[in-house]
């Protein structure tokens, strides 16, 4: 029996959209890491994107657990000397651009590269309900009601 590989041109993507109002960044962002690389097909192949195109609604309403609001620190460089610069959640949450804690949790848990690039370039982010890709007819997939624990209330 031969393994299974994947060509490019055999891979069938799906749009999937997922509400993020609620819902806890870094349990939403695995679950989107796995659909973006499409781990979750059986037709999974590592150095093939495979993996579904993938729309995130109402991100600025995803919720930090403990304290991580006030104390998760997310750096930046320059590319000069001495040019570190840091932001805290609080700051980028308040600020003009919310839905970029969803977008970073999400790229870092994607593998470096080029092929992970690709796969980021699959993702969608938006803060607010409204987005432009009704089109694609994507599939509402609801991360809250797979574990009690990827939604809090309070």
């Amino acid at each position: 029996m031969k393994t299974y590989s994947a060509k490019p041109a055999e891979v069938e993507k799906k749009w999937v959209m997922i509400d993020a109002d609620g819902v806890v960044v870094g349990r939403l962002a695995s679950i989107v890491a796995m659909r973006l690389r499409g781990k979750h097909k059986p037709s999974y192949t590592p150095h093939v994107d495979c993996g579904d195109n993938v729309i995130v609604i109402n991100a600025a309403k995803a919720v930090l657990t403990g304290r991580k609001v006030e104390q998760k620190i997310y750096y930046k460089h320059t590319g000069y000397i001495g040019g570190i610069k840091e932001r805290t959640a609080k700051s980028i949450l308040a600020g003009r651009f919310p839905e970029r804690i969803v977008e970073k949790a999400i790229e870092r848990m994607l593998p470096r590269g080029p092929l992970g690039r690709i796969q980021l370039g699959n993702l969608r982010v938006y803060p607010h309900a409204e987005h432009p890709h009704a089109a694609q007819q994507p599939v509402q997939l609801d991360v809250g009601a797979m574990n009690r624990k990827n939604k809090r209330t309070a």
